[in-house]
C-alpha cells in the first residue's frame, strides 16, 4: 500500500476512534455551552424545574394587573409599607444585606422565574456585587438598605442622607439602576428617615409582615404578605434551603410570589 492510501487509512481510523470515545457531554456541546447548564444541570432529569426544587406543580403566574396596589403619591410623605393590602393570591420574596452568595440561589430564581427583592448594603454586598448582577440578569430586583448598615432613627439629617443616598449612587454606577425601594436596617426609621429617602429618590419605604426562621415561616403565610428571608446565617440550612422550604409552604397556602415593585 502506498504512503499516501496508509495516512488515508491512518485518518479514517482516528476519526471513527473519536466519534465513539466522544460522549461526554463538554465534547459534544462545546465548553460553553456545557457551562450555560448551570451547576444543577438542566432543570432535573424529567425537564420540570418544580420537581427539581421540592415543588408538586408550577408556581402560578402572579395577576398582570395587580388588585389595589398601594398608591405612591410622589409629591407626598414617603410610603411605609408592612404589608400590601391586595386580595391576589400573591406574597412577595424580601431579602437583606447581601451576606450569603449562594450560586445555586441564581438556579433557583432563574429555573423557577422568581420575582424577588433584595434589598443591598454596600459593605455587605459590595465585595461580592457581580453575583447580584447575576441575578439581576435572571430577573431579581435590586433595592436599597443603606451603604453601611447602621440604625438610622435618631441619626442627624445628614448622616441618614449620605447612607441612603450614597448607596443610591453606588447601585446606579455598578447596575444601572435607581432603586424605588428602601428598607431600613433593622426595621427601624424616624421622619428624618422619611424626609431622607424622599430626597433620595425613593418611593417608598418597605419593611416586612413575617419572617423566615431556619426554614420555618413565623407563621402560615397571607396573601400580601412581605416575606423577608434572613441572609448570612452562619449555621444551618442555606439560603436556597430556606427558601425552597418557603416555596413549599407558599404552595401549600395556594398562594404564588409575585414582585413587590410591580405593588409599589
Amino acid at each position: 500500500m502506498r504512503p499516501r492510501a496508509l495516512v488515508a487509512v491512518g485518518l479514517a481510523a482516528a476519526l471513527l476512534t473519536g466519534c465513539a470515545q466522544s460522549v461526554d457531554p463538554i465534547e459534544r456541546l462545546g465548553r460553553k455551552a456545557a457551562q450555560r447548564v448551570g451547576s444543577n444541570g438542566p432543570a432535573g432529569a424529567d425537564g420540570r424545574p418544580y420537581r427539581h426544587w421540592g415543588l408538586t406543580a408550577p408556581l402560578p403566574a402572579p395577576p398582570r394587573r395587580p388588585a389595589r396596589p398601594v398608591a405612591v403619591d410622589p409629591d407626598g410623605p414617603l410610603a411605609v409599607v408592612k404589608r400590601v393590602p391586595t386580595s391576589d393570591k400573591v406574597v412577595f420574596l424580601t431579602y437583606d444585606d447581601g451576606a450569603e452568595r449562594d450560586p445555586r440561589f441564581v438556579d433557583l430564581v432563574r429555573e423557577l422565574r422568581l420575582p424577588v427583592s433584595l434589598f443591598l448594603t454596600n459593605t455587605v454586598a459590595g465585595p461580592g456585587y457581580g453575583h447580584f448582577a447575576r441575578l439581576q440578569s435572571v430577573g431579581a430586583s435590586i433595592q436599597n438598605h443603606t451603604l453601611d448598615h447602621p440604625a438610622l432613627r435618631g441619626l442627624p439629617y445628614a448622616g441618614q442622607r449620605a447612607e441612603i443616598c450614597g448607596q443610591q449612587e453606588k447601585l446606579h454606577a455598578r447596575f444601572g439602576i435607581r432603586p424605588r425601594l428602601f428598607r431600613p436596617p433593622y426595621g427601624t426609621y424616624d421622619t428624618t428617615t422619611r424626609r431622607a429617602a424622599t430626597d433620595c429618590g425613593l418611593a417608598a419605604l418597605v419593611l416586612w409582615s413575617v419572617a423566615v426562621e431556619g426554614r420555618a415561616l413565623e407563621r402560615p403565610p397571607r396573601a400580601g404578605d412581605i416575606v423577608s428571608v434572613a441572609s448570612g446565617e452562619a449555621t444551618g440550612p442555606s439560603l436556597t434551603e430556606r427558601t425552597t422550604a418557603v416555596l413549599r409552604e407558599i404552595e401549600r397556602r395556594g398562594l404564588t410570589v409575585a414582585s413587590l415593585e410591580d405593588y409599589l
